[in-house]
């Protein structure tokens, strides 16, 4: 998986956005199915919001897809797709190979050193079999590559695309994909070597090899009853 910003704690959060991550996290869950109508006054509770940002957040949601609002009767559900799950993952290979690029032609010393701190922990994490430690270090990884690219904006497109999943999800993936530390390990020897090309070869694929996992993960859960 990749991260493109680092994450705010709950307190820094605007609420809206409390409220988004909290209802995208039931919907992806399949806590909530498409076609559900969402009451304000239960997700208000689960939040500790008002009823104010609740319905802010939900308009957020809107705008990402995943709910839709029926004048006079509210917000609900929209539909999700295994194919929903595979365009974000699309997406965020070509951001997060992008950025892997740049940063393999700006990286320093330094950078490859700190680089290689991190993969370390990562490893240990994984090795550990601790979920939050995994998605802590995988982060943290990911997140200085995306530093070390030193393309603000397009850090932040790739970070507007990793929010539709929860960040839950990660240290889940980083667990179950066996292909990670190698991923990690051949995305440092293209970093250090200067590769360009390579090191977005390695960071689309790693980031790809995370959606059939997703959505087996959330066939699981029971999202989809049937074959979309």
């Amino acid at each position: 998986m990749n991260a493109a910003m680092p994450p705010e704690g709950p307190r820094h959060r605007p609420l809206p956005d409390m409220v988004a991550a909290h209802v995208r996290e039931q919907i992806m869950s399949g806590a909530i199915r498409p076609g559900e109508f969402l009451r304000m006054e239960p997700i208000a509770d689960a939040v500790g919001v008002s009823i104010t940002p609740v319905r802010e957040g939900l308009v957020r949601l809107t705008n990402e897809g995943f709910v839709t609002a029926v004048p006079r009767r509210g917000f609900v559900v929209a539909e999700f797709t295994r194919r929903d799950v595979r365009d974000l993952f699309w997406a965020q290979s070509r951001l997060a190979g992008e950025l892997a690029a740049r940063a393999a032609d700006r990286i320093t010393v330094d950078e490859l050193d700190e680089f290689s701190g991190l993969m370390t922990m990562s490893d240990a994490a994984i090795a550990s079999g601790d979920p939050v430690a995994i998605g802590e270090y995988g982060h943290r990884l990911h997140r200085h590559v995306n530093l070390v690219a030193r393309s603000d904006r397009l850090a932040r497109m790739l970070a507007s695309i990793v929010k539709h999943l929860p960040n839950s999800f990660y240290g889940s993936i980083e667990a179950h994909i066996r292909t990670v530390p190698a991923d990690h390990r051949d995305l440092y020897a293209a970093l250090a070597a200067h590769d360009a090309e390579r090191a977005r070869a390695v960071t689309e694929r790693h980031t790809l090899g995370s959606a059939d996992y997703v959505v087996e993960m959330l066939e699981g859960r029971g999202l989809w009853g049937d074959d979309r």
